[in-house]
């Protein structure tokens, strides 16, 4: 009885190395950027993250408003995963952990219009905003820094 017992065991173990054998095997999904970065910001992620920062300019008040809101919140968290893609990070420290926040901050924003709570969508504004601007700052060349004016004309 008790070599049998073993024998079932082993069976078991067998059985289940074999499946993380099998497993460890398959190919690791490849994932294909479609658009640049800029399309991503200017179609995707600008629009969701302005949904949530000028929510307040027409507050969602039917199911349909708040559905459209969280559905804005979850492109945005999504976003994030987006630009953490092979070809997309610009490096691993700063860019992953900006990419993470926004995931982050999205997901947040989900929940929130999942739940309709104003105020938990506007106490991300301001974190949302600070995620941006920071990201904008470390890798977007030219970011809020004005042309310097031309000087003068001299006459003569």
């Amino acid at each position: 009885m008790r070599s049998r017992e073993i024998l079932v065991i082993a069976g078991i173990v067998f059985a289940a190395v074999a499946a993380i054998a099998q497993e460890a095997a398959q190919p690791a999904p490849t994932f294909r950027p479609v658009g640049t970065m800029s399309q991503l910001m200017i179609d995707i992620i600008y629009p969701t993250s302005d949904a949530i920062f000028y929510m307040d300019r027409d507050p969602p008040k039917t199911s349909k408003q708040w559905n459209d809101l969280a559905a804005q919140a979850l492109m945005l968290a999504e976003s994030g995963n987006l630009l953490l893609m092979e070809g997309r990070a610009r490096d691993q420290k700063n860019w992953v952990l900006d990419s993470k926040m926004m995931i982050d901050l999205g997901a947040k924003a989900f929940k929130a219009a999942q739940e309709h709570n104003l105020d938990a969508l506007r106490a991300l504004n301001d974190p949302l905003n600070a995620a941006c601007v920071t990201c904008h700052q470390q890798y977007r060349p030219g970011y809020h820094r004005r042309p310097t004016a031309a000087p003068p004309a001299t006459q003569q």
